[in-house]
């Protein structure tokens, strides 16, 4: 699936979830999904628990974060001071 139709299955409405980007006719932030991804939850227990999701809505919430990180500056962090 090209680009651009994986990043159509991302919506930011500011009456949906405070504005917060979601996944198309859900109320499942993007947020969520990278965090289920994060804390080990893998695409398939993903699917199983939420059915009407697709491998494809998962793509496009690696894609559009992957896309929202692009022109953002780090600045370097700071460690092993207290």
């Amino acid at each position: 699936m090209k680009e651009k139709q994986l990043l159509e299955r991302i919506t930011v409405d500011p009456t949906v979830m405070v504005g917060k980007p979601v996944i198309k006719g859900t109320r499942l932030t993007v947020e969520y999904i990278l965090n289920l991804l994060a804390h080990g939850a893998t695409p398939d227990d993903i699917l199983t628990e939420y059915q009407g999701l697709t491998l494809e809505d998962i793509q496009a919430c690696l894609l559009f974060a992957t896309k929202s990180l692009e022109n953002t500056d780090f600045m370097p962090l700071e460690t092993g001071k207290a």
